[in-house]
């Protein structure tokens, strides 16, 4: 069974691959069944009609649902982003802003991988959250480099879609060996993301990131690395939901798969912006 790193599409059974037993696969209501022959066999026995299972999830609900979550961060984010430019809201508060978009996004986050549910009230709480950090993130890179947010932007829809077209033709193939050697990387990039964010409180500055002055080649290729980091996971993302469809996952996870989906492409996002303010200098 193959996974993807997201942890909001790793803790759910609903994206696992349907048994090659066939039948209802992992989401049958019916534990005692294991395959087309022995549902038919239960019926034979007596025992009436199997009762219908309900919707499943479908390719359709995930891009709308998608559409959904983001269309909302990207209206908030704009709302944020014209607030402050127009005076509406003081300029002291764009940083204050971003932190609790952001820990508000991270802490949601978590939460979401342990309870792998989400639902409208949840997206929508997420989306104004990721809204309101994106907004304050992009105006603090876009007031040092105009027009960067729509070079980002722009780089972010190409990126997403050349890893979609990877996949669907099978230029790069999800296998278990892939998945087990980007799993570890990716652990292995967001630790020392963590490490060095923590020891820079302290002042003890490891140079994986930009810390304003000189752009480092260090820091170039760890950008370089999570861009490259974030368009597999997207990769590990399609596989998953795709399997989960396959699979026949219930409709209600078409909102978890959405949610796991943007998480992702916001973190792709955030690396190319960054990367790109590196060149732009």
């Amino acid at each position: 069974m193959f996974r993807s790193t997201n942890p909001v599409l790793t803790k759910d059974a609903a994206f696992a691959p349907q048994p090659r037993g066939g039948g209802y696969g992992p989401y049958s209501p019916y534990p005692q069944q294991q395959g087309f022959g022995q549902q038919q066999g239960y019926a034979q026995q007596g025992y009436g009609a199997l009762p219908d299972p309900g919707p499943r999830m479908t390719i359709e609900d995930v891009i709308t649902k998608t559409s959904v979550i983001m269309g909302l961060m990207i209206l908030v984010a704009a709302a944020s982003w014209s607030a402050i430019v127009f005076g509406v809201v003081p300029v002291a508060l764009m940083w204050p802003a971003l932190v609790v978009g952001g820990l508000g996004t991270f802490v949601l986050s978590i939460v979401v991988a342990f309870r792998s549910k989400v639902g409208p009230v949840t997206a929508a709480v997420f989306s104004v959250l990721e809204g309101l950090f994106i907004g304050m993130f992009s105006l603090f890179f876009e007031s040092m480099y105009p027009g960067i947010v729509v070079q980002a932007v722009l780089a972010t829809l190409i990126v997403a879609a050349v890893m979609l077209a990877a996949y669907r033709f099978k230029v790069i193939r999800v296998t278990p060996m892939f998945t087990k050697v980007l799993i570890i990387a990716t652990v292995s990039f967001a630790l020392a993301m963590l490490v060095n964010f923590v020891l820079g409180f302290a002042g003890i500055n490891l140079g994986l990131r930009d810390s304003g002055g000189d752009v480092s080649l260090l820091a170039i290729g760890v950008s370089i690395i999570g861009v490259v980091l974030a368009a597999l996971n997207l990769v590990l993302d399609f596989d998953v939901i795709d399997r989960g469809v396959r699979s026949g996952a219930p409709a209600r996870q078409s909102w978890l798969a959405a949610f796991g989906l943007v998480v992702t492409m916001v973190w792709l996002y955030t690396e190319l912006l960054r990367i790109l303010s590196y060149f732009r200098r």
